[in-house]
């Protein structure tokens, strides 16, 4: 199972993301990232909450959706929607669902303000990558039936921790 966690600049949330879901997935399943206009670099304070939750962070870069290795079986967009952000739209065959979170790039205020806002992208993402798991596990998609499936993958996109 390949996911691919898709924004715009590849920069924060998409790379939580993939850190995220690989340090948790069970064997066989990877996530990859990518951006529509890639930033070309991966933000420092995302490498450093990785490192703070003792997830790897060894590989990671910023990268354009035209560039992945692999085909995804599922797409989800991380992108805030609702933040007037405009959300890239993968034209492959995967399934697609979105999981809007703000873009701690564009936080201001303190430092505390601005760590807080990289806290909570990581938080509500990892809350709902382990949701996707647990889901997962119990269904293994064996059933086939992919709209079930793709109901629950919106639904995850609503949660909030």
């Amino acid at each position: 199972m390949n996911i691919l966690f898709l924004c715009t600049g590849n920069s924060c949330r998409s790379i939580l993301a993939e850190a995220t879901f690989n340090a948790l997935a069970p064997q066989g399943w990877r996530a990859m990232s990518a951006g529509s206009q890639p930033t070309g670099t991966v933000h420092p304070r995302s490498l450093a909450l990785l490192e703070r939750e003792g997830i790897p962070t060894e590989g990671l870069r910023s990268k354009s959706w035209e560039d992945l290795p692999e085909t995804p079986d599922v797409v989800i967009t991380v992108c805030a929607g609702a933040a007037g952000e405009t959300c890239p739209a993968y034209l492959g065959s995967a399934l697609r669902t979105h999981w809007g979170v703000d873009d701690p790039a564009k936080a201001t205020g303190t430092e505390e303000d601005i760590n807080a806002a990289f806290e909570q992208a990581y938080r509500i993402l990892r809350h709902r990558i382990e949701t996707f798991l647990t889901l997962m596990r119990q269904d293994d998609l064996a059933t086939g039936n992919f709209s079930t499936f793709k109901a629950a993958l919106d639904d995850i996109g609503k949660q909030r921790p």
